[in-house]
């Protein structure tokens, strides 16, 4: 049996906002609480400064309850509704030091994850009348990848796999240090059975002969097509014929997404979905 290092569970949301308030409150908030009696109360809301896709809102509610508990949030907007200048996601009531500390945090944490929702809605728009769905890759901001995929699906995207341990994915590195494709197919099946384990397996091709190998070695479950032209890869997935899922990859952009969808892929993924988006402007305003 061949195991490989534990490095331990995935970070949960809890861990990720745990860890990102050690980073930005450490030892105290010295400012706050220097500058703002400590009994006094207040009110802020979340003021929607530029149009986009909302997300976070989950997110942010966990970190100022996470600041203190005694915080109130009344939500007025929910995750993946489109946003403008103007709107009020929410407000909050609470000690004014509590909201102070939380601020910068649900903001930071705001901003990136609408701003990934936003992109994602674009080329999903793209998409309109299309089968294909739009997924995410593993081009995460280490260790907010739970958040980034979260943001995916507020844009209407769909998540691939959540790391290295949920699914089998064979690249064209594993093929070539395995030895080839039916090796690197076998060894995975047998990994699988020999550990007890249900995971989804898919193997990269990179052309046409690639291709015929793995249909004639199967024990898959979806194919990736990597940097196949709209007209080659019309080509492959009609020659797959449904047997197992298709998806594209490499270098597919906004303006090019949909020609590829038009071919009957199942899915297309998108690195830039989570690693070239731009903020969305945000602030949190006291009232």
């Amino acid at each position: 049996m061949r195991m490989s290092k534990i490095y331990g569970e995935p970070l949960t949301l809890d861990q990720i906002i745990e860890l990102a308030l050690a980073e930005d409150i450490g030892t105290g908030d010295c400012t706050s609480l220097s500058t703002v009696p400590a009994h006094t109360m207040g009110r802020a809301r979340l003021l929607v400064k530029e149009a986009g896709v909302l997300s976070g809102m989950e997110v942010a509610a966990k970190v100022f309850h996470r600041v203190d508990p005694n915080i109130i949030m009344h939500q007025q907007l929910k995750d993946g509704d489109h946003i403008k200048p103007g709107d009020i996601a929410f407000t909050v009531e609470g000690h004014s030091v509590s909201l102070l500390q939380a601020e910068r945090l649900a903001l930071n944490f705001m901003q990136l994850m609408s701003g990934i929702a936003t992109y994602t809605a674009q080329y999903v728009e793209a998409l309109n009348g299309l089968g294909t769905k739009v997924i995410d890759t593993r081009k995460t901001t280490p260790l907010l990848r739970a958040l980034e995929k979260l943001a995916v699906v507020h844009g209407g995207g769909a998540n691939h796999r959540k790391g290295l341990y949920d699914m089998i994915l064979i690249k064209d590195n594993h093929v070539d240090f395995a030895g080839g494709i039916r090796q690197a197919i076998e060894g995975a099946n047998a990994y699988i059975k020999d550990n007890a384990l249900s995971l989804p397996i898919e193997i990269e091709v990179r052309n046409a002969t690639e291709l015929e190998q793995v249909l004639a070695v199967g024990g898959v479950t979806r194919i990736m097509l990597d940097n196949f032209s709209p007209d080659d890869l019309k080509l492959a997935v009609d020659r797959i014929d449904r047997r197992f899922e298709t998806e594209a990859s490499g270098g597919i952009t906004l303006k090019t997404i949909r020609n590829f969808a038009e071919t009957g892929v199942d899915y297309i993924s998108v690195g830039a979905l989570t690693h070239q988006i731009k903020s969305i402007d945000l602030s949190l305003k006291a009232f």
